[in-house]
């Protein structure tokens, strides 16, 4: 699991002490760096944790749905196309209304 490989917890970086040097860096510098850090490292932990969620969740789904049998296939119609359908409709509008459509 990828939480077993990550050394480092949002805690750790904050609570790390640097030593000082005659040349060293800046302290503000290296604290706001760090808590920038800090808040991309809780935002991609926040997103591995909710992405495990979701991939269990799906998991779940698929194993629900295999166990689910297999919906029976449409029936096949006898033959009839869009075309057989027109025409049986022409005919009935026909036999309704006569010949006033085609007047």
């Amino acid at each position: 699991m990828l939480s077993d490989k990550i050394k480092l917890t949002a805690k750790d970086i904050l609570e790390k002490e640097f030593k000082t040097a005659m040349r060293g860096y800046k302290p503000e510098d290296v604290d706001k760096f760090l808590d920038v850090i800090i808040k991309d490292y809780e935002a991609m932990q926040a997103e591995i944790e909710e992405l495990q969620q979701e991939n269990i969740r799906l998991k779940r789904l698929a194993e629900e749905s295999a166990k689910r049998p297999a919906p029976a296939p449409a029936p096949q119609t006898s033959g009839t196309t869009n075309f057989d359908i027109l025409k049986r409709l022409s005919n009935l509008e026909k036999h309704v209304f006569g010949s006033k459509l085609y007047d």
